[in-house]
């Protein structure tokens, strides 16, 4: 009988893979914060993927934290700055041997995790795919991308690998995870703080070229004190690439800031910051860029945190 993959937070990352996993006749189960979003959940019929202006409702089944079922195997969707406390809640229902997939932003909410639920298998996330929920328990297919997956202290591939392929969705097992997870840190460190400082898309920042650029210098030479040359490598040209690839996007962060949600600027540009300090390293335009960041957020009534 197939494992049933519990998708732990219904934004869109959890919604995306829930959908596609039960289209593929996977089996999937929602769990959702409290009685009344099960109740709210239940309302509304199920999940809505939209897809090439297609939308198709999957009818998910859906639970609340306390419900007694072991489980198997999670895929930790929420933000960074849940992913620790929503996973506690969670541990005593954990079977032996369970397997975790975390697909959060940053880094440090990872280890988090794995600290709360030492019983079992922390699989490490990345992941450039694009989505939106545009009404709730609604997702818009925004862009095919890839995730890649790994277990630094395990590197054998897990069979459930199968699934993902069943349900379309673009992967490959990394051997190398913290490489991947450290690039996309710097990116997102050398992107998604510009974007809301100065109010613009991504390609806006082509216009702020000397910025990124001592900015990229600054989180190289961090990636190659945290033993990370490989993510450091041509990281300047890789961030040029995107800002130019994704110019009519606007970041993760952006949309946050602009609905009025609490960022994850604790797991990307504090998170570098914090190890810098860790290594003494000084790196005054990051440290800079993280004041004016908390600055920013403030004036808006917005965590800093």
């Amino acid at each position: 009988m197939a494992t049933t993959w519990h998708v732990l937070g219904a934004g869109s990352l959890g919604t995306l893979w829930a959908t596609r996993l039960a289209r593929a006749g996977v089996p999937v189960r929602l769990i959702l914060r409290d009685a009344a979003r099960l109740k709210a959940y239940e309302a509304a019929g199920g999940l809505t993927l939209v897809e090439h202006g297609q939308a198709r409702q999957y009818p998910v089944p859906a639970e609340t934290p306390d419900n007694p079922a072991p489980i198997q195997r999670l895929l930790v969707a929420c933000k960074a700055y849940d992913a620790e406390q929503a996973v506690a809640q969670l541990a005593s229902r954990l079977a032996p041997g369970a397997e975790l997939i975390l697909l959060q932003n940053g880094l440090g909410s990872q280890d988090a995790v794995a600290a709360v639920v030492a019983q079992a298998r922390c699989i490490h996330a990345s992941s450039t795919e694009g989505a939106f929920r545009d009404g709730d328990w609604r997702v818009v297919f925004a862009g095919h991308g890839f995730t890649w997956l790994g277990d630094a202290s395990h590197p054998v591939a897990p069979i459930w690998l199968d699934d993902l392929k069943d349900a379309g969705i673009p992967h490959e097992w990394s051997t190398d995870i913290l490489t991947r997870l450290w690039r996309k840190l710097a990116l997102n460190c050398a992107i998604n703080p510009l974007t809301v400082l100065h109010d613009c898309r991504n390609g806006g920042l082509q216009e702020h070229h000397c910025e990124v650029a001592i900015l990229c210098g600054e989180l190289t030479e961090l990636l190659e004190r945290c033993g990370q040359p490989a993510a450091a490598q041509d990281l300047q040209q890789e961030v040029e690439r995107v800002i130019h690839a994704t110019a009519a996007n606007y970041s993760s962060m952006y949309q946050d800031v602009n609905n009025r949600r609490r960022t994850e600027i604790s797991y990307l540009l504090g998170y570098a910051c914090k190890v810098a300090t860790r290594h003494q390293l000084n790196l005054p335009h990051l440290n800079q860029l993280q004041q004016r960041l908390i600055v920013r957020l403030q004036s808006l009534g917005l965590p800093s945190d």
